[in-house]
């Protein structure tokens, strides 16, 4: 099944051109079929390069999902053009009386602030709040894994030493959870931070469940409440030049910034960047919308409690 999408969404075409099946919402309401409804509240700086990233992995599902796009009232992007921001997005203050299948809420270029020093938090604890009683079961990525797991748990963050930058190998420390069918016994995962969770934290919360880890970059996938919640520390939705862009773009302005790790082809920044997490991505979203939303959310998207 195809994804459902706001008209015009600059996403359409991009996709299109990978022969990925999308629809309209003008085309999608002649089909008399219930979708299962997605939110992304989207806090990444290029919203258009997010946005088409996720899009990407979500439809790899025969499902039908219908994507709608959160923004912050309290915090207003500088990367993205606000015509953009008013034709796709809508607070959360308009959402709010809203149900949702399943909800993905990125990383933020804030990691390095204290929780509490981000300008937006409150609306995010409140959003954070909504999301245990509104959706079925939500994906928190990077930043936005640690601040879930700050608000809900109490979990700290701490400072790395230098940046976790690149591709690491990841394990699957419980392969018989639905979310990692079909998996290998390691997987590749992007990672791109400041700031890391300490697994001790994890193990000696009874209500946390490490189910992903790498000897080189710790935590990796946090699941709660039975799969309602997961806390992922990396990446698996990056495209294959993201780290490049991110690479190139900081290492124009300061002299520190060191090469991602197991990216680049006989690590030379000057070869293209060798894909090894793609397949473990389609993979992930399509077990979470399958076994974790589709299984679980009723019928009656206002039974969600």
């Amino acid at each position: 099944m195809p994804l459902r999408l706001p008209d015009k969404l600059p996403a359409i075409e991009l996709l299109k051109e990978e022969n990925i099946f999308v629809m309209d919402d003008s085309r999608a309401h002649m089909q008399d079929i219930r979708p299962l409804k997605i939110v992304i509240l989207n806090l990444m700086p290029l919203k258009i390069t997010t946005e088409t990233d996720l899009i990407r992995l979500l439809s790899n599902t025969p499902l039908q999902l219908e994507i709608s796009f959160m923004k912050l009232q309290s915090h207003t992007p500088k990367n993205t053009p606000i015509e953009h921001m008013m034709m796709f997005y809508r607070d959360f203050k308009e959402m709010r009386n809203e149900k949702y299948d399943g909800m993905i809420i990125t990383g933020a270029p804030v990691e390095q602030l204290e929780f509490e020093d981000v300008t937006y938090w409150d609306e995010m604890s409140e959003i954070f709040s909504w999301a245990r009683t509104h959706v079925t079961s939500t994906l928190y990525i990077c930043w936005a894994a640690q601040a879930g797991l700050y608000y809900h748990y109490g979990i700290p963050k701490y400072p790395l030493e230098k940046k976790m930058f690149g591709i690491f190998p990841q394990y699957t420390l419980n392969p018989r959870l639905p979310i990692f069918r079909g998996f290998d016994d390691i997987f590749q995962m992007p990672h791109s931070r400041h700031t890391e969770i300490h697994k001790d934290d994890i193990l000696n919360n009874s209500n946390l469940t490490l189910i992903a880890e790498s000897p080189d970059c710790g935590v990796s996938i946090v699941m709660a409440r039975n799969g309602r919640e997961f806390f992922i520390t990396g990446h698996l939705e990056y495209s294959a030049d993201t780290l490049d862009k991110e690479y190139r773009r900081d290492k124009d302005v300061r002299d520190d910034v060191e090469m991602p790790k197991h990216y680049y082809r006989n690590d030379n920044p000057d070869s293209e960047p060798l894909v090894t997490w793609r397949a473990h991505a389609n993979l992930f979203y399509s077990n979470w919308i399958n076994y974790y939303v589709y299984q679980e959310t009723p019928y009656d998207i206002n039974k969600i409690e």
